[in-house]
């Protein structure tokens, strides 16, 4: 089976960085679509099958606009960057009906930053609330699934949230603002014909953290 992604996709983004204007994408829309979008349309499409094998209740989606596939137009009304485009290809797999932020899987292409995620990134504070007390009620099924837990930049309280105990076994967790889970990829595993299989098999990893959060936030998994 012929690859999805080529190195193609990298060099067309390591290029968008440095000439990140309405201009220049314009003029090389034809060989966006043909590097970027439309391979990931294809992916987002084909992954549907090894996705519903790990959980039903995620959602593959390949519409062009609210679909499984992130714009790659930046959102710039509130921001004092005003660059227009990203500089990378991502997908959310995450329950149907459900914002980007409910516990599902994330993939992210990127030129020497390639990786799957799973988990909470920023949830509202009644998210968190909801995640923080199937904790500390749940203890012992948190146990193994926190080891998954390798998010270098996730944020955290300086004390423990209000309500919760000082002396939990978990209480380092419980000050997390941010739980997840990550697994790298190189441009070359992206780039193989195998890529498929490999984030399938990435996402079963990730799955028990996704199962967790989910039940934690009364979503079937």
């Amino acid at each position: 089976m012929p690859a999805y992604f080529t190195p193609d996709l990298f060099r067309f983004l390591a290029r968008l960085k440095r000439n990140n204007n309405r201009e220049w994408f314009q003029a090389r829309k034809d060989e966006y679509e043909a590097v970027a979008h439309q391979p990931a349309v294809r992916f987002i499409t084909d992954f549907a099958a090894p996705l519903y094998k790990i959980s039903a209740y995620l959602v593959a989606d390949p519409r062009s606009t609210r679909g499984s596939l992130f714009r790659i137009y930046r959102d710039t009304r509130f921001s004092p960057d005003k660059r227009p485009y990203k500089t990378h290809i991502a997908m959310r797999f995450s329950h149907r009906g459900k914002d980007v932020h409910s516990p599902g899987f994330y993939l992210h292409l990127e030129p020497n930053g390639c990786f799957a995620a799973s988990g909470l990134w920023h949830p509202e504070p009644p998210t968190l609330l909801k995640v923080r007390s199937a904790i500390v009620e749940r203890s012992g099924e948190w146990r193994p699934v926190r080891k998954l837990l390798n998010w270098d930049d996730a944020t955290k309280l300086s004390r423990p949230p209000r309500g919760f105990p000082n002396d939990h076994e978990f209480v380092e967790d419980l000050k997390l603002r941010d739980l997840g889970t990550a697994i790298e990829f190189t441009e070359a595993q992206v780039c193989s014909p195998k890529f498929m299989t490999t984030f399938a098999t990435a996402c079963q990893k990730m799955s028990p953290l996704a199962k967790f959060l989910s039940s934690a936030l009364g979503l079937q998994f």
